[in-house]
């Protein structure tokens, strides 16, 4: 005959066993520092005898939480997504909490359908790696019943978000006095989308660098949009004019890449006759022809010190909202060198 399954141990069963109430053994596993030691080994000593599990569930609609943080991205396609969530996902697992992921690809009803959701209690955290907040195209605005929010890689301008993402002006800043330090004075920066807050800031760390090295200006902005083609364009454009730079720092890796294609499809090489350098360090930085001289971002330690920051914010939303930007580091290959005269 099949064995009949054994009845699951409840909460009342804990209580009789360590000889305490319903109501303490539930603060003793909740609230564990409002129980006394000899209490919480007596709780833990009878958990252990009757095998009891409490029902996670249950005890997340109780306490009116569901123990789930909302990540909404603008494209999981982004390289500098999967390495990012890496990070989130680390620290959420180890506190015990799970991720939603959500990507907006600027549709606005999608957007629209994610700010509902959340504003419904479905996730106690948000993670924004989109540049903008939820709700500005939710005509019923529901910002005030949205989670605790942290954005990510790109910074939002509002009183309530904290933000965690690379230091771009100081690493733009970095990229661009290694090209001076090999010797080159007409450097070009190939931008990211027009109105985009993080390629301003490289731009200005471009400037501050130049501005440090030389007396006169030789600020050089030729505009791209973040994508490889973009680069390559931004490259075509400008030869068509007398006079050329040496070197190109660009918005991103995806931007640098484009602009060596189009360098090299004119017969020309890098670096022997322009030097490139990139901004992000994404996995094919380094299996390109040449390989790829970048700056690298702290993708997992960003992902960490979001989730932390946001996790440690959601019982009483009382720590103080601000800005952690952390060190870019210059990655040399192999796209950069002394530049030619003749350019």
């Amino acid at each position: 005959m099949d064995k009949i399954p054994a009845k699951q141990a409840t909460i009342d069963d804990v209580a009789k066993l360590a000889g305490v109430s319903i109501a303490t053994v539930s603060r003793a596993l909740h609230l564990p520092e409002k129980v006394s030691e000899s209490t919480r080994k007596k709780v833990t000593a009878a958990i252990a005898r009757t095998g009891y599990r409490a029902n996670a569930m249950a005890q997340n609609l109780r306490m009116q939480r569901s123990k789930m943080v909302m990540v909404l991205a603008r494209s999981i396609s982004d390289s500098n997504f999967p390495g990012i969530l890496t990070g989130l996902e680390r620290v959420a697992n180890t506190r015990g909490y799970g991720l939603l992921i959500g990507s907006t690809e600027g549709n606005v009803e999608l957007e629209e359908n994610y700010t509902r959701f959340m504003a419904s209690g479905m996730a106690d955290g948000l993670i924004l790696l989109t540049g903008s907040m939820p709700t500005s195209s939710w005509r019923h605005g529901p910002a005030k019943r949205l989670p605790p929010m942290v954005s990510v890689s790109h910074p939002i301008d509002h009183a309530d978000v904290s933000y965690v993402g690379v230091d771009n002006f100081s690493a733009s800043k970095l990229a661009v006095e290694y090209l001076i330090s090999l010797g080159h004075r007409r450097i070009a920066y190939i931008s990211g989308p027009q109105g985009d807050t993080i390629s301003e800031l490289r731009h200005q760390g471009y400037c501050a660098a130049l501005a440090n090295a030389f007396d006169e200006s030789l600020v050089w902005k030729v505009s791209g949009n973040g994508t490889s083609e973009g680069g390559r364009a931004a490259i075509e454009r400008l030869f068509i004019k007398d006079t050329l730079p040496t070197a190109f720092f660009c918005y991103n890796d995806n931007t640098a890449i484009g602009a060596i294609s189009a360098i090299q499809s004119r017969g020309l090489t890098v670096p022997k006759d322009f030097s490139v350098i990139g901004f992000d360090d994404i996995p094919f930085a380094s299996n390109v022809t040449p390989s790829l001289t970048t700056i690298r971002q702290p993708r997992s330690q960003i992902g960490e010190m979001a989730m932390n920051h946001l996790l440690d914010n959601l019982p009483d939303r009382s720590i103080p909202i601000e800005s952690a930007l952390l060190h870019g580091d210059l990655i040399v290959r192999s796209s950069c060198a002394g530049p030619r005269t003749q350019f």
